[in-house]
C-alpha cells in the first residue's frame, strides 16, 4: 500500500514541476497562450447521489459510500464549470482480485456510442480504500450524464474530478494560399535547439486515461526522457517501467498556440519497428473540447505506422493516411484509408506529406502519392474548412498498436522527427 501511495505523490510532484517549467520558461507576454496553473476547479461525487443504477449496489456507511458486486453501474449527473483536462480520483479497496472500474461519458449519446474517459482501473486489493487516479480526461462545459461501470467486488468511499488545465483554444490560425506556382514556407520547427522541444511552438498534452483507444502509455509533460531536441531532432521516446506506469511517452501539439488551415504539411521521420507501437504526426480540429467533438471536429492522419507491420531487421513497413469526419470514421468502418509500402522506415528518413485545398487533401510519402479525400457534399463530410492542430506522438499498445500484443523484450521505443513544415503557394 505505501508504494502504491509513494507513486501518486511521486507523480503529483512531477505534474507540479511540469507546470512550473513550462510557465516559468517563457517571457511572460507568452505564459497567458501557453498552459494555464492549475485550477481548485473541483467537481465531489458523493458515490450513493446516483440517478439509477443496475446489477447489484449497496448504499453503506450512513449514505456515504457504495458497495458493488458483481457487474454494475451507477449513472450520475453532473455540471462541469470549466472546459479542460481533468484528474478523476476514486477512494476505493477491493476485496477480490481482478476488480476494475471506468467512467463512461456522455451516456445516452445520439451516435450510440460508449465515451470511456478514464480507461479500464484495477482495483487495490486491501481492507482500507486507497487513492486510484487517471489523468488528462477531458470534459467540455456544461451538464454530463455519465456512468460508473463496475466489475467485481469494489467499495467505493468517494469520486472526485480536479482540473488539471483549462481548455485553451489557438490564439493564432494560419490560412495558407492554394493558388501560384511555388510552395512558401510558413511555419516550421527545424529542431535545432537542445533540450525541450520548443514551447512557443508546441504544447505537451498530459495523461493515462487511455485517450480513447485504450492505450497503455502516461503522456508525460516537461521531460527530456520522453521528448528532446538532440542533434537535430526531436526525439519522442516511449520508456518501459518509467514513473510508475506501464509506459510513458510524450505527445506534443500545437494547439493553444497555433492552428492551421489549408497548405502542404510535411513531417520528416523515422518511426520504430517492434510489436505495440503506434506512431503518428497527425492534425486534429480546433474544435475538439472533449470525446464528443470527435470526429466531427475532423481529423486528417499524415503519419501513421505500427510496430507489427514492419519488418524488424529492414524496417519496411505501410504507411498510413485517412480523413475522420462525421460522415466517416473507423467506428462505422467506413474511414477513407490510403496505405503505401514503405522500404526501411526505422533507419532512413522518409517524408509524410499532405497537401489540403479547399477541394480535396492528398497524402504522399516522399513526393509520390496513395491518398486522396475530396468529398466536400456536406458539413458531415467535410469539416476541413476548419482550423486544425499538429499533433505528434507516439503510443503504446491501444486497439490498434497494441492489437498483436507487446513484444516483451523491448523497453524503449522512439520515433524520430527531422522537421515540421507548413507551406502555401505563391
Amino acid at each position: 500500500m505505501k508504494g502504491y501511495q509513494n507513486i501518486v505523490f511521486f507523480k503529483s510532484l512531477i505534474l507540479l514541476y511540469s507546470w512550473t517549467v513550462l510557465t516559468s520558461c517563457e517571457s511572460p507576454e507568452k505564459k497567458s497562450q501557453t498552459i494555464s496553473k492549475p485550477v481548485k476547479e473541483e467537481i465531489v461525487i458523493t458515490p450513493s447521489s446516483f440517478v439509477r443504477s443496475t446489477g447489484d449496489v449497496e448504499v453503506a456507511n450512513n449514505k456515504k459510500s457504495i458497495i458493488l458486486s458483481g457487474e454494475s453501474t451507477c449513472t450520475y449527473q453532473i455540471n462541469v464549470k470549466e472546459a479542460g483536462r481533468y484528474r478523476i480520483e476514486f477512494l476505493m479497496n477491493s476485496n477480490r482480485d481482478s476488480s476494475s472500474v471506468w467512467i463512461e461519458d456522455y451516456v445516452g449519446n445520439k451516435d450510440g456510442r460508449t465515451y470511456n474517459i478514464t480507461g479500464t482501473i484495477p482495483v487495490e486489493n486491501g481492507k482500507e480504500p486507497i487513492l486510484h487516479f487517471r489523468d488528462g480526461s477531458p470534459l467540455n462545459k456544461g451538464g454530463h450524464t455519465i456512468k460508473l461501470q463496475a466489475k467485481g467486488a469494489i467499495n467505493i468511499e468517494s469520486i472526485k474530478m480536479v482540473l488539471m488545465r483549462k481548455h485553451l483554444a489557438s490564439p493564432e490560425t494560419l490560412t495558407q494560399e492554394m493558388s501560384g506556382e511555388n510552395w512558401d514556407l510558413v511555419w516550421a520547427d527545424e529542431f535545432d535547439g537542445s533540450g525541450l522541444p520548443d514551447t512557443t511552438k508546441w504544447t505537451f498534452d498530459i495523461g493515462n486515461w487511455g485517450w480513447g483507444n485504450s492505450e497503455l502509455q502516461y503522456y508525460t509533460a516537461n521531460r527530456t526522457e520522453n521528448a528532446r531536441q538532440e542533434d537535430g531532432n526531436l526525439i519522442i521516446e516511449a520508456l518501459k517501467g518509467d514513473m510508475g506506469e506501464k509506459w510513458t511517452s510524450a505527445r506534443l501539439t500545437t494547439r493553444g498556440k497555433v492552428s492551421f488551415l489549408y497548405g502542404k504539411i510535411e513531417f520528416r521521420a523515422k518511426v520504430p519497428p517492434y510489436r505495440g507501437n503506434w506512431a503518428a504526426g497527425w492534425t486534429l480540429g480546433d474544435d475538439y473540447v472533449d470525446e464528443l467533438s470527435w470526429p466531427y471536429c475532423g481529423e486528417i492522419d499524415i503519419l501513421e505506422s505500427v510496430g507489427y507491420q514492419m519488418n524488424d531487421t529492414t524496417g519496411n513497413g505501410i504507411a498510413h493516411a485517412s480523413a475522420h469526419c462525421g460522415a466517416y470514421y473507423f467506428k462505422l468502418g467506413n474511414q477513407p484509408t490510403g496505405t503505401i509500402d514503405v522500404k526501411n522506415m526505422h533507419e532512413e528518413f522518409h517524408t509524410y506529406a499532405i497537401e489540403w485545398s479547399p477541394d480535396e487533401i492528398k497524402a504522399t510519402v516522399d513526393d509520390q502519392e496513395y491518398f486522396k479525400y475530396d468529398d466536400t457534399s456536406t458539413p458531415l463530410s467535410w469539416p476541413f474548412d476548419k482550423p486544425q492542430n499538429l499533433i505528434l506522438n507516439l503510443t503504446m499498445g491501444g486497439g490498434w498498436g497494441g492489437a498483436m500484443g507487446i513484444d516483451p523484450t523491448i523497453y524503449s521505443q522512439k520515433m524520430i522527427v527531422d522537421y515540421v513544415r507548413v507551406y502555401q503557394k505563391k
